[in-house]
C-alpha cells in the first residue's frame, strides 16, 4: 500500500483547491476577485474534504498534515514506520499543488502588482505580527483541529484514518472562528511547501518569502497537534 502516494495526491488536491480559492479571491482580473473571507473558508473546507477523501480512497489515512501524523504517532497506536512516507508525501504534495495553482493563474499573477497578495496565495502571514501570540494562535487552532478530528473520526489503530466530511466542516469552523489572526495555516506542509514554491518560482513582482515568520506555522501546529494527541489519550472512550 503506497502511503506516500496517498498523502501526496491528497495533499496536492488540498493545495490546488485551497490555495486556488485564495488566488481566485486575491489576484487581479479573476472572476472571483474580492469575493471575501467566506469564499476562502468554504473553498478550504471543500479542499480538505476532497483531499482527505482522495487519500483514504487510495489507502492512506487522509492526514494531509504533519501535525496530525506526528500527534498520532506519539500518542496513539499509529504505526511509527509510516511517519516518514506520510510526511514526505504531504510536503511533496503541497509543493506540487502550489506549482499547479501558479500555472493555472499564471496570467493573473502577472497582472497583480500587490506582492503581499501574491505571497498570500502560497502561504500565511499574521494580521498583527507578534511572535508569541501568532505562535499561540496556530497552536490553539491546530489543537482544535487535531482533537476534533480524532474525536469525530474515531481513527483506526493502524492508519489513523480520518473521516472527510467531519474534518472538512471542522476546518470551515476553524477558518471562520479562529482564522483571523494568522490565516489558520494549522498545517506545516500546507504552509512550508507552497512557501518554498513561492521562493523558487519565477513570479513577476514577488517579494521575499517571509522566512522570518515561516517557523511559526510549522512549529505552532506541531505543538498544538502533540498537545491534542496527549489530551485525546485521557478522554478517548
Amino acid at each position: 500500500m503506497n502511503y506516500f502516494l496517498a498523502e501526496l495526491v491528497g495533499t496536492a488536491l488540498l493545495i490546488i483547491l485551497g490555495n486556488g480559492v485564495v488566488a481566485n479571491v486575491l489576484l487581479n482580473q479573476t472572476k472571483g476577485n474580492n469575493s471575501g473571507w467566506i469564499v476562502i473558508t468554504f473553498g478550504w473546507a471543500i479542499a480538505v474534504f476532497t483531499g482527505v477523501y482522495a487519500s483514504t480512497t487510495l489507502g492512506g489515512g487522509g492526514h494531509l498534515n504533519p501535525a496530525v501524523s506526528i500527534g498520532l504517532t506519539v500518542f496513539s497506536d499509529f504505526d511509527s514506520s509510516m511517519l516518514v512516507p506520510y510526511i514526505s508525501g504531504q510536503f511533496a504534495g503541497a509543493f506540487t499543488g502550489a506549482i499547479i495553482v501558479w500555472l493555472t493563474y499564471k496570467k493573473h499573477f502577472d497582472a497583480t502588482t500587490n506582492a503581499d497578495a501574491i505571497r498570500a496565495v502560497f502561504c500565511t502571514a499574521p494580521a498583527i505580527r507578534h511572535t508569541f501570540y501568532n505562535f499561540l494562535t496556530e497552536g490553539i487552532a491546530t489543537f482544535i483541529l487535531v482533537l476534533g478530528a480524532l474525536l469525530m473520526s474515531k481513527p483506526s489503530a493502524s492508519l489513523g484514518t480520518l473521516d472527510a466530511l467531519p474534518v472538512a466542516l471542522l476546518v470551515l469552523g476553524i477558518g471562520l472562528s479562529l482564522g483571523g489572526p494568522t490565516g489558520y495555516a494549522i498545517n506545516p506542509a500546507r504552509d512550508l511547501g507552497p512557501r518554498i514554491a513561492h521562493f523558487i518560482l519565477p513570479i513577476r513582482g514577488k517579494k521575499d518569502s517571509d522566512w522570518r515568520y515561516s517557523w511559526i506555522p510549522v512549529l505552532g501546529p506541531v505543538v498544538g497537534g502533540l498537545l491534542a494527541g496527549w489530551v485525546y489519550t485521557f478522554i478517548k472512550i
